[in-house]
């Protein structure tokens, strides 16, 4: 009988720890998890987002819910999620804004290394130079041309105050050496608008952003902005085979809480991966969208030199939130 009751014991315990092992391994995420995306619905980044989101919930079992809160240049939706609990169910979707917005504001409402724990480098998004189709504008050569026998003519949009767009746009000014008016849209819908409608010359955009009007005739691309030339658009060249050395992204990253549990950060970060591996890649590939699977040193180290060469951009260019 006492024989029994030890064994009965050693059972019970064998199998509270294997629970408790699985509680470990299971226990995130626990509930559903909300990714604040801190801009509009609808762009490249929300069409990110919206399909990492869904491929994540499929993977983890837990339903991912994009909370699109837009103002303040992507500001609004960042501080939520650094006041929010670093459990891992509440998570920042968000662009390479997130690192140089705070440079162009007189008072931060974040710091993002102390405020938050990167977690993933998502994507990379090749710039688009769209042009509005009635100029005698066909690549950058033409462009350069047109702008010096027309000094001061030329003007460009900028969706947001040091977006990706606005920084390539102040690089591709300082590597051709000619001039234009810079002007500033909330958001690029309207700069869009304006762009077809020839109210202004020009615009650098994510691929996604231009592709449908292009593809209706509306605008012209005449380049991009990555190293190499992009498998959605094959006969377009890339900025750098003018202008050697020009090179530039947009990005997205998934960040979270400061004091995230290491844990929990290296099993969103295996996820995102694996999501990236597969259909996904495949789908964005075809927009114009490049994954950047990697480590979360990884992205540590990649947002570090990117805020450096932003710095020097933003600095260079005076550039500062209105």
């Amino acid at each position: 009988m006492q024989r029994r009751h030890v064994l009965r014991a050693a059972a019970a315990a064998s199998l509270l720890a294997a629970s408790v092992a699985a509680m470990a391994q299971g226990g995130y995420p626990s509930k559903p998890i909300t990714m604040v995306v801190p801009f509009p619905p609808g762009g490249t980044l929300d069409t990110v987002a919206r399909a990492l989101a869904q491929k994540l919930g499929e993977q983890m079992g837990q339903t991912v819910i994009v909370d699109n809160r837009p103002g303040g240049a992507g500001t609004i939706g960042a501080v939520a999620v650094k006041n929010a609990p670093a459990d891992g169910h509440t998570l920042l979707f968000s662009a390479s804004t997130m690192v140089t917005t705070p440079m162009t504001l007189k008072s931060a409402p974040y710091d993002v290394v102390k405020d938050f724990a990167p977690v993933a480098l998502v994507a990379k998004a090749p710039l688009a130079v769209a042009i509005n189709k009635n100029l005698p504008i066909t690549d950058v050569k033409s462009l350069v041309s047109y702008a010096k026998a027309n000094p001061g003519k030329l003007s460009f949009a900028i969706g947001s105050t040091a977006s990706a767009g606005h920084l390539s746009t102040e690089l591709l000014r300082r590597a051709s050496g000619i001039e234009y008016l810079i002007v500033p849209y909330k958001g690029s819908a309207p700069a869009y608008q304006d762009l077809v409608g020839g109210q202004i010359d020009g615009f650098i955009d994510p691929i996604l952003g231009s592709s449908s009007f292009a593809k209706a005739g509306q605008l012209k691309v005449i380049a991009v902005t990555s190293k190499e030339r992009v498998p959605s658009l094959p006969n377009v060249q890339t900025v750098g085979e003018t202008l050697p050395g020009y090179e530039f992204y947009s990005w997205y990253g998934l960040w979270a809480p400061a004091k995230l549990p290491a844990d929990v950060a290296q099993k969103l970060n295996t996820e995102v991966n694996k999501a990236l591996n597969g259909e996904m890649r495949d789908k964005l590939l075809q927009q114009g969208v490049l994954v950047t699977p990697g480590s979360i040193a990884d992205f540590a180290s990649f947002q570090r030199d990117d805020m450096a060469r932003a710095a020097k951009i933003i600095a260079e260019g005076k550039i500062r939130a209105e």
